[in-house]
This record gives C-alpha cells, sequence and structure tokens, in this order.
C-alpha cells in the first residue's frame, strides 16, 4: 500500500479525484440554483450545454499544447481556470436577483433569466473552455502506461473518477441542507480546485517524452511558463512522431482505429448527456427528491462502479478483450436506461446498479483501448479530440434531454437505451470488419 502511494500513477489518481469531487459537489444541487434563481428544465439544459460546447473548443488546444509544452502545465492551466470558475459561481450568490428577461413558450417552458443565472453562465463557460484536465489526465495515463498494465490504470482512473462522485454528491446533500445552503457546497468545491493546484505543481511529475519536469511552477513569468526544455533524446523516427502531432484532426483520424472510437465516444456521451439532463429534472419536479435523496441516488451508484472499476474489471481485463468489455457494458447500459423510466424506487435502484455495473465496465475498457492507439507524442491530441467528441455529444444531450423531458418525461432514457443498442453495433461491426470477433483474449 505505501509503495502504491508513493507509485508514479497516484499523483494523477488523486488529481483525478480532486478534479471530479469539486465537479460532483454541484450536480445535485445545480437544478435546485437554476429554478431558484427563475430557470427552468430548459435553462438548466442549455446552461448545462455550456461547459461542453466550451470544452469542445478548448480541449483540443490544451490537448495538443500538452504534447508540446508537457501535461503538467497544462493541467495546471484547466485546474487554474476551474478555480476561476467556482469563484464567479460564488459571486453569483452576493449579487442582486434582478430579472433581465422572460419567456414562455411551448417549446421553452417558462423561465425569468436573472443576472444571478447571467454570471452562472459565465462560469460554467469560463470552465468548459480551460476544462482540458480530462483529457490531458487520460493523456498522462497512457504515457505512463504499457500494454500490460493499460487497461489496470485506466481501471483505477475510473475508480478514482467514481470515488470522487460517491463522495461530492453525499457531501453535497449534506452540506445544502444547512443554513448557508447551496453556498457551501461551493465554498468547498473551490476549496477543492485550489488544493489541486498545489498537488499538480509539487506532487506530479512530467511524462512527455523529452519535456523536462519543471518541479514546482512558477506562474509570475507567463513568458517562462510556456518555455519548454528539452532533453536531448531525438532517436530514430522522432521527427516523423513529432509531425504527426502537428498535422491536426485530419491526421488523427487516419490513425487505424480512431474513428469508430471516436463515434462509440459520441454516443456515450450523448447517451449520459440526456441521463444528466433527465435526472435532475425527474428527481425535483415528479418524484419530489430532495438534495439529500439525488445525492445519495449518485453516490450509491458512483461506490458500486468504485467496486467494478476496482477488482471485477482488474481480473476481467486479463481474461477478455477491451472490446467484448466494452459490448458488454454497452448492453447492461442499455437495460439499465430501459428501467429509468419507472417510479417505483426498487427499480430505480435497480437501473442505478446495471448503470454502475455497465458504465464500469465499459468507459475504462473504451479509454483504455483509446490509449493504445497513435504513440505517445500524439495521444494529448488523440485524447483531445475525443473529448471534443464527448463535448459536442453533451451539449447536444444536455439541450435536446431538458427540451425532450419537458415533452415526454421519462421516455427520455427510453430514447438513451437505444443510444447504447447502436453502441453495441458499432463495436460489433468494427470487430467483423477486423475479423476479431472470435479474439477474447486481453488487448
Amino acid at each position: 500500500m505505501i509503495a502504491f502511494f508513493k507509485s508514479r500513477i497516484f499523483p494523477i489518481l488523486l488529481v483525478n479525484f480532486i478534479g471530479i469531487l469539486g465537479y460532483s459537489l454541484v450536480i445535485p444541487i445545480l437544478i435546485f440554483i437554476v429554478t431558484d434563481f427563475g430557470g427552468n428544465g430548459f435553462i438548466y439544459g442549455i446552461l448545462g450545454a455550456m461547459y461542453p460546447f466550451f470544452q469542445f473548443i478548448g480541449a483540443p488546444i490544451l490537448g495538443k499544447l500538452s504534447d508540446r509544452i508537457g501535461r503538467k502545465k497544462v493541467l495546471m492551466i484547466s485546474q487554474m481556470g476551474t478555480f476561476v470558475a467556482w469563484t464567479l459561481f460564488l459571486i453569483a450568490f452576493a449579487i442582486p436577483e434582478i430579472p433581465l428577461w422572460s419567456q414562455t413558450t411551448d417549446l421553452t417552458g417558462n423561465y425569468i433569466m436573472t443576472l444571478p443565472l447571467v454570471v452562472i453562465f459565465l462560469a460554467r463557460i469560463f470552465d468548459g473552455f480551460t476544462g482540458g484536465n480530462i483529457s490531458v489526465a487520460n493523456a498522462y495515463m497512457s504515457d505512463i502506461s504499457t500494454d500490460e498494465d493499460r487497461s489496470k490504470n485506466f481501471g483505477r482512473m475510473g475508480a478514482s473518477t467514481s470515488l470522487g462522485f460517491v463522495l461530492g454528491p453525499a457531501f453535497a446533500g449534506i452540506l445544502a441542507s444547512t443554513l448557508l445552503g447551496e453556498v457551501l457546497p461551493l465554498l468547498l468545491a473551490a476549496l477543492i480546485s485550489l488544493i489541486a493546484i498545489f498537488v499538480i505543481n509539487f506532487r506530479l511529475e512530467e511524462s512527455v517524452p523529452c519535456v523536462v519536469d519543471t518541479k514546482g511552477v512558477s506562474l509570475r513569468n507567463v513568458r517562462r511558463f510556456f518555455q519548454v526544455e528539452h532533453k536531448d533524446c531525438y532517436t530514430e523516427g522522432h521527427e516523423d512522431i513529432q509531425g504527426e502531432s502537428s498535422k491536426g484532426f485530419k491526421r488523427i483520424l487516419k490513425i487505424d482505429g480512431v474513428k469508430p472510437l471516436y463515434l462509440v465516444y459520441f454516443l456515450t456521451f450523448f447517451g449520459f448527456s440526456l441521463f444528466y439532463a433527465g435526472l435532475p429534472i425527474y428527481a425535483n419536479a415528479l418524484l419530489r427528491w430532495s438534495a439529500i435523496d439525488l445525492g445519495i441516488f449518485l453516490a450509491y451508484s458512483s461506490l458500486l462502479m468504485i467496486l467494478v472499476q476496482g477488482p471485477l474489471l482488474g481480473s476481467l481485463s486479463k481474461k477478455i478483450n477491451s472490446r467484448v468489455l466494452i459490448v458488454l457494458g454497452a448492453i447492461i447500459l442499455s437495460s439499465s436506461f430501459f428501467l429509468l423510466s419507472t417510479t417505483n424506487i426498487i427499480l430505480l435502484y435497480l437501473a442505478n446498479t446495471l448503470l454502475s455495473l455497465g458504465n464500469g465496465l465499459m468507459w475504462p475498457s473504451f479509454l483504455a483501448l483509446l490509449s493504445s492507439l497513435g504513440s505517445k507524442n500524439t495521444q494529448g491530441a488523440i485524447q483531445g479530440y475525443g473529448t471534443s467528441m464527448g463535448s459536442i455529444a453533451s451539449m447536444l444531450g444536455l439541450i435536446a434531454g431538458g427540451m425532450l423531458f419537458e415533452r415526454i418525461t421519462t421516455m427520455v432514457f427510453t430514447f438513451g437505451a437505444f443510444v447504447f443498442i447502436i453502441i453495441v453495433f458499432v463495436m460489433i461491426f468494427t470487430q467483423f470488419q477486423k475479423g476479431e470477433i472470435k479474439k477474447l483474449q486481453p488487448a
């Protein structure tokens, strides 16, 4: 255990956990914040789409930048952006609730846009543009992984994500019930983001080949921050690899196997965005759940995913191909989405259990498969453009989820179930093309 805490993988797991913890603190209370400030399900969906839309713009830039100046510096930029965003979020609670405009239509429903809501929109926009931490963290994990431990390492990454999602919603529900209400979880999110900056600065080693680790990064001089010192590590083929990372999206798409995986990336985020757009509205409007009820529901899901992504996935990845695990996970996810449309609490928790099992098997296996493509010098770009695929899907899914729920309520989850069925067909078709459908050995 002590050796694990001293290992190279632990700091990036810690950074990932801290980032997810801060983000997940707000999930159970965001719908309540939006409605308190005059919004509705439509505004909640649009607000949710702001982060992925601007992440779509920023993630490839940060991903390619991390290939050039190193993962550590870009993670620092991203986390500082998150800290500024939470600060703006807190400012929204300190300014007067001035109505700016209102609207009542069949499409949008009834809402009032207030000044605090506008500030919250600005916070999500800023956080989204600098939100390349996930893609860069995945690129970092790919840098330090070998073919033998890749699935295991991404399983650990998934477990650290799930642990953040366990504690975040649980803390949010408890803290939001205090006298400070929603302000206290936001204060904690800002503090957690600040802690992450220090962890990146003092605990994380650089992982990009040829880039010298700067240890404690000084931010006093912006020009110096972006300067890079390279090791003397030019080997045969190095220039070709460097050129590969600089030719943009078209060059990345030419890498064998990237196109179908980007499609799966898009569909997965679209399906889950329908879930994250619909569930809070469902819990608030129909189930009459409190922030504590929703926090417990989400924490239960994440706790199960820790178990799946840890020991279970670690064992299965040694025996079963990553592609097969993705197919199996997508089938289970589709079943869970079909069950989410019920109001029976037992069936809802059964659906949650299946969702945790399916996501725990599918997503780390998918990230391990994606990270095995290309080279170390293109991983930042591959992960960055992959995050963009997810960002577009999240933007569309969150808007569609909010609007569809206003019209068809829980049938939006059934729509999501068919999205995961499409993923199953994409993966099977790809394996038939490669002649790998009967392969069950580890990827």
